[in-house]
């Protein structure tokens, strides 16, 4: 799915037509009948507070170069993915296939249930808790989010500090909840 274009549905893997794929080795099997329930939103940028470079993209596909930035050494080593990436432009990127459980919540907790990854799909939003998001984020995630209330028994969307309380932020207080609700 583009900025622009819209998708057109889930494959049996639960990779989304039209989304970019860029397949992240961060992942693993979901628990044996475990259906997704939750959308889980997150906001990332690497360098920090910088957009559009290929930072998430690498940090992703364990290629982040520890000496191209300062910040880089300290996560250089980390196992994450999500499922999905929404650039500041709009443009989606799908790294995990829905049917895989990607590494996006770490230490989790929602409706009295740990392990969020376990039944939700994590999508990280190109941004910082100190910026606004952009028009096209919001409409390529309402698209998303449709999609996938439409494809699985999604119950809720959340933010990462809904179930991280304490240990994370994110999607952050520029994050307008009331404007996402609404498209939804």
């Amino acid at each position: 799915m583009s900025a622009s274009g819209s998708a057109q549905g889930f494959d049996a893997a639960g990779r989304l037509q039209g989304a970019r794929q860029i397949a992240s080795p961060n992942f693993d099997e979901r628990p044996v009948g475990e259906a997704i329930r939750l959308v889980v939103v997150h906001n990332i940028s690497l360098p920090p507070h910088e957009f559009g470079g290929r930072g998430v993209i690498d940090l992703f596909l364990n290629r982040l170069d520890p000496g191209a930035h300062p910040f880089y050494p300290a996560i250089a080593g980390l196992r994450v993915s999500s499922h999905f990436y929404i650039r500041r432009d709009g443009e989606l990127i799908q790294f995990v296939p829905c049917a895989q459980r990607a590494w996006h919540a770490g230490a989790s907790r929602w409706n009295g249930r740990e392990r969020c990854n376990d039944f939700s799909v994590g999508v990280e939003l190109e941004g910082s808790d100190f910026v606004p998001f952009r028009a096209a984020q919001y409409e390529t995630l309402t698209r998303l989010a449709r999609e996938l209330m439409a494809h699985y028994p999604i119950e809720a969307v959340v933010g990462h500090s809904d179930i991280a309380s304490g240990r994370k932020t994110d999607p952050g207080p520029f994050f307008d909840w009331a404007r996402f609700r609404a498209l939804i």
